[in-house]
């Protein structure tokens, strides 16, 4: 059984990790669990649960500034900015639907650990792009800070990026300032509908060439479209096309109408008001919903947009599987089913990278743990890389105390 170490404060972590260090006893790095389904499996017998280094320590929404204990909950501090009419614009992804956790279980240090990002990345960039600042303690058991209050604060090698997708393998982040923005006060979805899969990248791509500053762009084939909550959706009968505009009101009516024209010759059109648009791209966003909490192995493709549909024809040429498109069709969710009665126990691993190519990377999000220590669940790096990432994990973490292998062997 893994023992749990739960401290309350920085100095409390620095001595789990200096101790560690000490004992070379290597930790798992929790934030409050809830994608402990990403990545590889760990060996460890112990884990760090940051779950007891929670709260928001400042708040100014004039500033557009919040900082919180890395192991807040997300849902306190989406809570705290929603009394404020403010977001995180990056759009966190929810892993939980998809990863058969309740929703709403994330914490803020797990979220910038694994740089999610949803829908509205398109416009607004990853988490790594409002992440300013951070305290942490590193795999030497030595504690650090990097960044400050604002952009302009980051001086020398700019450590929020290298610590946002690194899963905890480089530092444990105790406390984390990020940039928040203005939520809009209306939204609303351009819909599509029957494009098959090509037609409907290219009417996103269309859209985001606009000048209608479209936040959100994806494409649902009929049969992911027919599980949506959403009754515009399920009920189509058809694919469809998802374009979404926010704003203040009167902008947000006259931007949709002038997609809605200048969509028209793809197909007939019809439009997403406030909650049902809300519902659909929290679905998009989630995963999960659209594509079930069932066994199937889920990957998470990224392409060039215009590559997408190709991609995923290929792997249904070669797997039973499923797959729609997000962020202008660059973002690829693949659903495989029942590799094993194609003669492959690989989750299709081999077919996913052999439909890359050179072109894109895969990441494994959903998978059995044995499966998750068979096959890469990382895109594989080139020599070149793979010798960076060693170095930069032998700087932080020299020990390999830290996630031991939670993205690629030995790292």
């Amino acid at each position: 059984m893994t023992e749990s170490l739960r401290p309350e404060s920085d100095e409390q972590v620095r001595e789990v990790v200096a101790w560690a260090v000490g004992e070379e006893a290597p930790l798992e790095i929790l934030g409050r669990g809830s994608k402990r389904g990403l990545g590889r499996p760990l060996q460890t017998q112990r884990s760090l649960d940051l779950s007891g280094l929670s709260g928001i320590t400042l708040y100014e929404p004039e500033e557009l500034i919040l900082r919180a204990r890395a192991g807040t909950p997300l849902a306190e501090i989406e809570a705290a900015l929603a009394e404020n009419r403010q977001q995180l614009a990056f759009e966190p992804m929810d892993p939980g639907p998809l990863l058969g956790a309740e929703p709403g279980g994330g914490s803020l240090g797990g979220l910038l650990a694994c740089n999610l990002a949803g829908p509205r990345r398109v416009k607004a960039g990853a988490a790594r792009d409002h992440f300013l600042g951070f305290e942490a303690v590193s795999g030497r058991g030595e504690a650090f800070k990097s960044g400050g209050r604002v952009v302009k604060n980051v001086t020398g090698y700019d450590l929020c990026k290298l610590l946002a997708g690194s899963y905890g393998t480089l530092a444990v982040m105790t406390e984390a300032t990020l940039k928040v923005l203005p939520a809009p006060e209306k939204t609303r979805s351009v819909l599509v509908l029957g494009l098959e899969e090509r037609a409907g990248v290219q009417a996103l791509s269309r859209a985001l060439g606009s000048a209608h500053e479209v936040s959100a762009a994806a494409h649902l084939p009929a049969e992911i479209a027919a599980r949506s909550a959403v009754a515009y959706i399920r009920d189509a009968g058809a694919s469809v096309t998802l374009v979404r505009v926010e704003g203040t009101g009167l902008s947000v009516e006259h931007r949709c109408r002038a997609l809605r024209a200048e969509l028209a010759d793809f197909g007939e059109t019809e439009e997403l008001h406030s909650h049902n648009s809300a519902t659909a791209w929290t679905e998009i966003r989630d995963v999960g919903p659209l594509l079930g909490k069932g066994e199937a192995v889920v990957w998470r493709l990224s392409v060039a947009p215009t590559q997408g549909p190709e991609v995923a024809a290929r792997l249904r040429a070669e797997l039973a599987a499923q797959a729609y498109y997000d962020w202008g069709g660059g973002l690829v969710w693949l659903a495989v089913e029942g590799s094993e009665d194609l003669g492959t126990d690989d989750g299709g691993e081999a077919a996913v990278r052999r439909a890359l190519g050179s072109g894109g990377h895969a990441t494994l999000i959903r998978a059995p743990e044995d499966l998750r220590a068979r096959v890469p669940v990382f895109q594989p790096q080139d020599p070149a890389k793979a010798a960076l990432s060693e170095r930069i994990k032998s700087g932080f973490d020299p020990r390999r105390v830290l996630n031991p292998g939670r993205m690629y062997a030995g790292v």
